[in-house]
């Protein structure tokens, strides 16, 4: 059966553009159309969408405030944004995903763009994406009034009484929580209804799907805490942006750890992003830069666009990037990263894989292990956007724990120590 779709722009270029696309594939139709907010919400109310594809700035009522709107109301929906390159635009996209959106795209600069196929190939894969996610995970709550914009000192002296998630999903993570406590047990994983939309990979040019294979995971044995120095290597796609605020704003200040974190986003986004955790979080939160020193207490996030390693740098290591093609259909690649941390003076790395499409991430960490102790810990499917990238980690017999996302960043913090 066909997923039925809903866009929404004030344009009507736009609004043709995307339907014929849309319509062009076989997986989809488009069910409605919207010129701002307000006709949209209305149709979401009286209709159900597999995916609805939303600008931002539009008349009557724009894409955030429709966002805000079905949050009120408790209205689930599949959300992929329409988004701007612009400094003003990546921020409205950051708070878009915050709000709900599950990914977004970029919105073509002009004519010439919209009828190349790699905007089409682009716009389908995300889609593709979006529609398959999950919807079971809640918004983060509000962080004490922290916002964006809120001074450092503010966010340090307040997050400690930021709420956890607290998620209609718990009673359902609770089996998974159980495992952890029994590293040697042996799971089984279930079959789901999405689990086609959740085995897809990313292609260049192209959207593959591949049917799951079903395996038994398997816990790594628990091993006995060791001293030296650690770094703390973060993964995360599809609804990273959204359960990243669950994780980095909950870590201390005084964490015995960097944290480097590859979240898949093109160029001109992962700057408001790092802006944005940084106002939440206690510890200091960018984007990397070219040789910028890795230090404990600071978490980097890997630019837009490029390939994030660590290299040494004396007795330390410092951010490289490089421009090597896409790895897994994604750049920047979590594998690029985790296989930099091969030749690195850490006694220790510990490895977070959060929500996904796809499988980047696990080849790294296996070919990590060969060099350096790892410990691995995997957010749980209950609580995944899309249950990918955990999953692939967890098949592969390289994960410690598996978590709810509200848990890991204790976990973390439990592996590294504080300073």
């Amino acid at each position: 059966m066909k997923k039925r779709i809903l866009v929404v722009d004030d344009s009507a270029l736009m609004r043709r553009v995307c339907s014929d696309i849309i319509n062009a594939d076989s997986r989809y139709y488009v069910e409605d159309t919207a010129k701002n907010g307000l006709e949209a919400l209305e149709l979401i109310k009286r209709k159900k969408f597999d995916a609805v594809i939303l600008d931002v700035n539009m008349p009557k009522m724009n894409g955030l405030e429709l966002l805000r709107e079905l949050e009120k109301q408790n209205i689930k929906v599949r959300v992929m944004m329409f988004s701007s390159t612009t400094s003003q635009g990546a921020k409205e996209t950051i708070e878009a995903l915050e709000l709900g959106a599950i990914d977004f795209v970029r919105k073509p600069d002009g004519l010439a763009e919209v009828k190349g196929d790699e905007f089409r190939n682009r716009f389908l894969q995300i889609l593709a994406n979006v529609s398959g996610a999950s919807l079971t995970s809640e918004a983060p709550k509000e962080r004490s009034g922290i916002r964006a914009g809120s001074n450092k000192d503010s966010a340090r002296t307040t997050s400690e009484s930021i709420p956890r998630q607290t998620s209609r999903f718990a009673a359902r993570s609770s089996d998974t929580s159980a495992l952890t406590r029994k590293r040697e047990e042996t799971v089984k994983t279930g079959d789901d209804k999405n689990s086609d939309e959740e085995s897809r990979t990313f292609g260049r040019g192209s959207f593959t799907v591949r049917q799951p294979i079903n395996k038994e995971i398997v816990l790594r044995p628990k091993q006995a805490k060791i001293t030296g120095d650690k770094i703390v290597a973060l993964a995360s796609s599809t609804g990273g942006p959204r359960a990243l605020q669950q994780v980095i704003p909950f870590l201390p200040e005084n964490l015995d750890a960097a944290v480097l974190l590859v979240q898949h986003m093109p160029k001109g986004f992962t700057k408001s992003l790092a802006e944005r955790l940084d106002a939440l979080s206690k510890m200091r939160v960018v984007e990397a830069s070219e040789g910028e020193k890795v230090e404990k207490g600071t978490v980097y996030i890997a630019m837009g666009g490029r390939h994030m390693t660590a290299v040494k740098d004396g007795n330390g290591m410092k951010i490289k990037y490089t421009d090597l093609p896409m790895r897994e259909g994604v750049r920047p690649s979590a594998n690029y990263m985790y296989e930099s941390l091969m030749d690195s003076p850490y006694a220790e790395i510990c490895c977070v894989v959060l929500t996904g499409m796809g499988a980047d991430g696990t080849a790294g960490i296996r070919n990590l292990e060969t060099k350096k102790r790892i410990y691995v810990i995997a957010q749980d499917e209950p609580t995944s956007a899309v249950y990918g990238m955990p999953k692939a980690v967890a098949q592969a017999g390289l994960v410690s724990e598996i978590l709810p996302l509200e848990k890991i960043a204790d976990a973390v913090t439990r592996d590294v120590g504080v300073r």
